[in-house]
């Protein structure tokens, strides 16, 4: 097992190291990451072009509307299940390249395969944990339930690191995520949210910028929600999916490094044997008055000027 301490992500970290790290890692491996997640931003893009969403769109009848929806179910498990692959080779690679020169994309491709059934049960578990969570929260109004979400994303963070760092087993692994997770959690919980909210504005900001072309579609779509089956159009437009797919591939490593850096904190803070603290005693305790010359009657055996 490599050592992880000498990871340029492993640390004792503060919000502002967090970011920087972040960047900083990103910026470093950004060409290996941008083309493994351009690979999985397109496969799923494309997949999703298949999924053909006007007769949903066009149907009032709930009921009618989920049957419909249930042609969908095949292609949207194959999505997730890519997305699922992807992502653990993406982290694989995170968290072992920096530690191991021989670790390549390859290498992750093959390694992560591993982890991919025991993440999937936990992913299984959460969900049901988490829409439990959501379900609850929903009843204590929005906030509560985007609390709820926030809090199993959370979680969710910490599985793949725990997992290829400390092994696959399941029980411990879901252990260990709620020790971490609930380390310091109000800090975690809010770097989790500080870094959706982040991403949501350099993904909106991507999505004006890809919709650019497709200027004429998306505002007829916007001003005449009769013309829905033009949007339904525009995202089966091969130039749209490979923008997409670009686009998407400059957010899509975030998470992974992220992830990483919430677990090298937790850790961090584990393996740091930092000395218990202990006042000093009064009398031993420096004070200012020592560092300056004690002043002396004139009598005094000790006065320098009488000497």
């Amino acid at each position: 097992m490599p050592d992880f301490k000498n990871h340029p992500l492993y640390r004792v970290h503060t919000i502002d190291t967090a970011m920087n790290s972040l960047w900083d890692f990103y910026k470093k491996n950004f060409l290996v990451l941008f083309i493994m997640s351009a690979v999985l931003a397109f496969v799923m893009q494309y997949v999703s072009s298949f999924v053909d969403m006007k007769d949903v769109q066009s149907e009032t009848d709930p009921l009618l509307m989920l049957e419909k929806m249930k042609a969908f179910l095949v292609p949207m498990l194959i999505i997730s299940l890519i997305n699922l692959v992807l992502t653990t080779i993406l982290q694989h690679y995170v968290l072992f390249k920096p530690v191991d020169s021989s670790n390549t994309v390859l290498t992750s491709l093959l390694k992560s395969l591993r982890y991919f059934l025991p993440y999937l049960i936990i992913l299984i578990i959460l969900s049901f944990v988490g829409a439990i969570a959501i379900v609850i929260g929903v009843l204590a109004l929005v906030v509560g339930a985007v609390f709820a979400a926030l809090y199993i994303l959370t979680l969710y963070l910490f599985i793949l690191p725990v997992m290829m760092a400390e092994g696959p087993d399941i029980g411990r692994t879901i252990s260990r995520v709620f020790k971490l997770a609930h380390r310091d959690f109000w800090s975690n919980f809010g770097w989790v949210s500080a870094i959706i909210v982040i991403l949501l504005v350099v993904s909106l900001i991507l999505s004006g910028i890809i919709l650019l072309p497709f200027a004429g579609s998306f505002f007829k779509t916007l001003f005449n929600p009769e013309e829905a089956s033009a949007a339904v159009e525009m995202t089966k437009n091969p130039l749209f999916i490979i923008l997409s797919a670009l686009a998407n591939a400059i957010t899509i490593p975030v998470m992974p490094i992220f992830a990483t850096i919430l677990y090298f904190n937790g850790k961090a803070k584990e393996d740091k044997k930092e000395p218990v603290y202990m006042p000093a005693n009064e009398d031993s305790r420096v004070r200012v008055e020592d560092l300056y010359a004690k002043p002396y009657s004139d009598d005094h055996p000790d006065n320098p000027e009488k000497k």
